[in-house]
């Protein structure tokens, strides 16, 4: 791997650079200010990988919502029972009287992850909501065949054919 390295200089302002080691020091995983570099860039490009409608993506969208607004849950639920296809789980959490964090575990093609994103954080009453999600697909090998930062394999699941339950907790 050495051989592949390309070596080049950047400038950059001195306040910058520390926000940037300090960035690096709290991942605790980077040697390096080289290391942390080749990390932010294999970064942005599975984000960028995750633009791309037919990529396959995993991930999670959160929300946060008053669970007495007027007809809020009946809808989130008609949306969900309508996506079950990218819809791996969901976890529901109540967090006090009136607030709910649902955490929904998704999977599919990425233009059908952001739209049932898009559905589910723009229903009236969902106060805070996020989707985060990353490339199954080449995004995740770009670099040094790895995107975790080092060279060893991990065991890695893979999507059943089966319908899954959703988890529900009350806490």
């Amino acid at each position: 791997m050495a051989s592949d390295l390309v070596r080049f200089s950047v400038a950059i302002p001195g306040a910058l650079l520390a926000e940037f080691d300090a960035y690096a020091a709290r991942r605790g995983t980077l040697a390096n200010r080289s290391e942390a570099l080749r990390d932010l860039i294999r970064e942005k490009l599975v984000e960028e990988d995750l633009r791309t409608p037919e990529e396959e993506v995993v991930g999670s969208i959160t929300m946060v919502y008053d669970h007495h607004t007027p007809d809020l849950t009946r809808k989130l639920d008609e949306i969900q029972h309508a996506h079950t296809r990218e819809i791996v789980s969901a976890m529901h959490v109540h967090l006090d009287h009136h607030n709910c964090l649902e955490i929904i575990a998704v999977r599919g093609k990425g233009e059908d992850i952001y739209r049932l994103a898009d559905c589910l954080l723009g229903v009236k009453g969902v106060a805070h909501g996020q989707l985060t999600c990353t490339a199954t697909g080449s995004a995740m090998s770009n670099g040094a065949g790895h995107a975790h930062g080092h060279d060893h394999e991990h065991a890695h699941d893979h999507a059943h054919d089966h319908e899954h339950a959703h988890e529900h907790s009350a806490g």
